[in-house]
């Protein structure tokens, strides 16, 4: 009967793509009539084609038996056969992997460096507790191999019995401490990977290895050993600081001669966890960082300014002066690159340099787009606002002037968070509010402008800011008809219905200011009243009921100023006195603790229903005066919170 080796079934398989699941399964039942053949070359075939299948994700398991017949040939070729299929499909619930104890351990002792090479590898790959607990013993014996290219398996494979079996480390320590002096360069480097790869979790039990480690650092050549060396002395000088004066001219040789970009860079990320306090070390760190940074490599410069972001923490005078570098990235094609860039310059930025940071990155916003353009908003409001504004110092005319241009970017979803720098800044800051409301009410009058990005989070959030800060300090207003005339104009219908609530009401306290203002001329006030008058119906019958409610609140206050002006009673000083105490702001849950001022009921109405004794003095039973005085009072003891901005005084009609 003809068998097929492997080359004929790779080329089965090329041609039957159409069916190749058949072709499969015929191939397979092939294989194992074939692996009953008392045959080793026939069964050696099987098992080879066997693993070829299994990369394609049969099952192989049933032949597991077979592989350790494979695997006890006599033959190398038949051997190395088995010893890759055991490689590849034994796991640590195999049955019969116990059996190839003896065989592992013959083949690892035996003459043939070729068989041990296979058995070894082989033992890394399928180890278990009972394997390492078997073979450890027989792989120490193996370091004193007077072969090289024994003694470097032997090496490397202890590490994965280190880990099946941690109770072999200690007595096998010494042996493999010697092998860092061997005559051999392959069996150092094993040794060195074995110890670094051990260090990584413990690296405090390996410092007493530091002598012999600093002796190859500075005689080897070999730079892939070097990197596994300047990494361990990473994880070492944190614990052993007195290693870093050692350590500086060697690691200083290597940065100013080594061609090796990967060599460079994990010097450089050791000298910046232990070498802080070394400037001028630190400094050539960075100078070799910009050439990372400038290559046309796209990974360079990622690790570049990821180093420079290290270092950063430790001298961020040292990486300022190479602002220009990490600026030019933020035209860079790839967004990842951006991004860490613009992580880079946050903490680039000073007193002195912030007008200019802020202003690279407004011209980005122009041209940015989708996510990224989020990104620039949000990173240069953290610029400004770090350290509570400690960077902005006492220009914050200037900051309002960069929220507003945030103010106007399309598509950004941080609303949210420019409505609450502007709140902040003037609420916190006194002596910026006039300016400040001159730019709310800058915002107010293009309310159509915002009325296409009514989005989640959309920028008509910052329109919610400008109503509240030109309401709440109308003191600063100096037209208030053109205001109230912005706050009410048709455009605002178009607004979410929160936005449009907090717009009347901040119409109602300009209203409100206005009447009490002694210096008021009657032509001004006349016109507040008539635009009042001509608007204010189309927002009391409003299909949101908050709306509804503080437009039909403002229509209650004009008609009462109105009818008690006509009557000859000053009732705007009343009115304007809702409104005088200042609303400092305070912490999200102080106002659970505010108690409720004595006499006051939330239950009962402020007004008695009107009857119809009732005079032109008296509102609804009650004085004008005592009226407005309560309202006052409710208004004082119930203070808005700052933080949620959606909290408002509630006034009865």
């Amino acid at each position: 009967m003809f068998e097929k080796s492997l080359a004929d079934l790779i080329r089965g398989l090329r041609s039957n793509k159409r069916n190749e699941g058949d072709y499969i399964s015929t191939c397979l039942q092939e294989i194992r009539e074939e692996l009953k053949s008392p045959d080793v070359q026939k069964k050696t075939v099987a098992i080879q084609k066997l693993t070829y299948l299994e990369m394609y994700g049969y099952e192989m398991t049933w032949a597991a038996f077979n592989v350790i017949e494979v695997m006890s040939s006599t033959r190398f070729g038949h051997k190395r056969v088995g010893y890759l299929a055991a490689s590849q499909s034994y796991t640590e619930t195999t049955d019969v992997i116990t059996l190839a104890t003896q065989l592992i351990r013959r083949d690892m002792t035996g003459a043939s460096i070729f068989d041990a090479g296979v058995a070894i590898n082989c033992l890394s790959n399928i180890a278990t507790l009972d394997l390492a607990r078997d073979l450890a013993a027989d792989v120490v014996s193996l370091l004193n191999s007077s072969k090289p290219y024994v003694r470097k398996k032997a090496v490397l494979v202890l590490y994965k019995i280190f880990l099946k079996f941690p109770d072999a480390l200690r007595p096998a320590f010494p042996r493999l401490k010697e092998k860092l002096e061997d005559s051999d360069p392959g069996v150092v480097s094993a040794a060195v990977n074995v110890i670094c790869e051990l260090a990584r979790k413990n690296p405090k039990n390996y410092i007493a290895l530091a002598p012999t480690l600093f002796k190859i650092l500075t005689t080897s050549t070999n730079n892939w050993m070097l990197i596994k060396l300047v990494k361990l002395f990473g994880a070492l000088l944190p614990i052993e600081p007195r290693l870093a004066k050692k350590l500086v001219g060697p690691l200083t040789n290597i940065l100013n001669t080594t061609p090796a970009m990967s060599l460079l860079y994990e010097t450089i990320q050791t000298c910046t966890i232990g070498l802080e306090e070394h400037e001028a070390t630190i400094r050539l760190c960075i100078s070799k960082l910009r050439t990372f940074v400038e290559d046309a490599d796209p990974n360079l410069k990622y690790l570049g300014l990821l180093a420079l972001n290290n270092i950063m923490k430790i001298n961020p005078k040292a990486v300022a002066e190479h602002r220009d570098l990490v600026v030019a990235c933020l035209d860079d094609e790839d967004t990842t690159l951006r991004l860490r860039a613009l992580d880079l310059l946050e903490g680039m930025v000073t007193k002195r340099n912030i007008s200019d940071v802020v202003r690279k990155l407004l011209d980005h916003v122009e041209k940015a787009d989708g996510n990224y353009k989020d990104v620039l908003v949000e990173k240069v409001i953290n610029i400004c606002s770090k350290n509570t504004y400690a960077n902005i110092g006492t220009d914050f005319e200037w900051y309002i002037s960069v929220l507003m241009e945030l103010a106007h970017v399309k598509g950004t979803t941080h609303g949210d968070l420019i409505a609450n720098q502007f709140m902040d800044v003037i609420i916190r800051v006194k002596i910026v509010r006039p300016f400040g409301v001159k730019s709310t009410i800058a915002l107010i009058r293009a309310t159509p402008a915002f009325v296409d990005s009514m989005q989640q989070g959309g920028n008509c959030e910052v329109l919610y800011a400008a109503a509240y800060v030109t309401g709440e300090f109308s003191e600063h207003v100096e037209d208030p008809a053109s205001v109230i005339g912005a706050l009410l104009q048709s455009g605002t219908q178009s607004l979410p219905p929160h936005i449009q609530a907090i717009y009347v009401q901040a119409a109602l306290k300009v209203f409100a200011r206005t009447i009490g203002n002694e210096d008021a001329q009657p032509e001004e006030i006349a016109d507040v009243v008539k635009i009042l008058e001509s608007r204010l119906p189309l927002f009391a019958q409003s299909q949101y009921l908050e709306v509804q409610e503080r437009a039909c609140l403002l229509q209650e206050m004009q008609r009462l100023y109105s009818e008690m002006e006509t009557a000859g009673t000053a009732i705007g000083p009343y009115i304007a006195g809702l409104f005088d105490e200042p609303l400092n702001p305070v912490a999200p849950k102080a106002q659970k603790k505010v108690p409720l001022p004595e006499g006051l009921n939330l239950d009962e109405h402020i007004n008695e229903p009107e009857s119809d004794d009732d005079t032109p003095s008296s509102f609804g039973g009650v004085s004008v005066a005592h009226a407005c005085t309560h309202m006052h009072t409710w208004r004082v003891s119930h203070a808005r919170l700052i933080t949620s901005e959606r909290i408002y005084p509630f006034i009865g009609s």
